[in-house]
C-alpha cells in the first residue's frame, strides 16, 4: 500500500464544493453528531474544507495535518476562531490521553492507516468517543481520488479499528468511498 500526502500545489482543488458528492456536510455532521463543548480533531484537515463544517458545532476544533503548508493555505482563506492548528503525523498526536470527544477523517485515511496511527487515535479519543472515517474505497473505480492500489476497503478499516480497541458501530461501502464509524 503506498502512502502519500496531497500535493500542496493543488490545495485549491480541496476547496471545490463538488467534493460534497462524496460526503455531504449533512452526512458528516449526522455521523459525527458534534455537541457544544466537544473537543474534536479533523485528522488530515488539509485546507479545512470539512473542518469549517464541524467547527461551529464544537468548543475546540483541531485541524491536524502533517503539512504546515496546508495550514498556511487554510489560514490565508480565514478560519473559525475555535480552530487550532496542529502540525503532526496521526501516529504522533500531541494530545493528552483521552483528550478528544471525537475525531474524523475525510478522504485521508489512506494517507495514515497504520497500526501506530490507529493506536494513537485510540489513545487520544476518550472512552465513549467516536471516530468517523470516510475514505476512497479500494472497490471504487478510481476515476476520482488516489489510485486504487493506495486505497483500503471497509473491511480493512473495520479490522484496523477493532484491533485498536474500537467497536465499529456503522459501516457502508458506496460507489467510490466507504464510511466507518467506530466508538472507543
Amino acid at each position: 500500500m503506498g502512502f502519500h500526502t496531497f500535493d500542496v500545489d493543488s490545495a485549491a482543488k480541496l476547496d471545490d464544493p463538488s467534493r460534497y458528492r462524496f460526503v455531504s456536510r449533512e452526512e458528516l455532521l449526522s455521523l459525527l453528531d458534534p455537541r457544544p463543548g466537544d473537543v474534536v480533531a479533523d485528522l488530515g484537515s488539509g485546507t479545512g474544507f470539512f473542518t469549517d463544517d464541524v467547527a461551529p458545532s464544537v468548543d475546540t476544533m483541531y485541524a491536524v495535518d502533517v503539512q504546515e503548508a496546508m495550514h498556511d493555505f487554510y489560514r490565508d482563506k480565514g478560519t473559525p476562531e475555535n480552530v487550532e492548528f496542529v502540525t503532526a503525523d496521526v501516529a504522533s498526536l500531541p494530545f493528552d490521553d483521552d483528550h478528544l470527544d471525537a475525531a474524523f477523517s475525510t478522504m485521508t485515511y489512506h494517507e495514515f492507516a497504520t497500526d501506530e496511527a490507529l493506536a494513537e487515535i485510540a489513545r487520544v479519543v476518550a472512552p465513549g468517543g467516536h471516530v468517523v472515517t470516510i475514505d476512497w474505497s479500494a472497490a471504487g473505480d478510481g476515476e476520482a481520488g488516489p489510485p486504487t492500489d493506495e486505497r483500503f476497503g471497509l473491511g480493512d478499516a473495520v479490522e484496523a479499528f477493532e484491533a485498536a480497541g474500537f467497536t465499529v458501530t456503522h459501516g457502508a461501502t458506496r460507489r467510490e468511498t466507504f464510511v466507518c464509524v467506530a466508538r472507543r
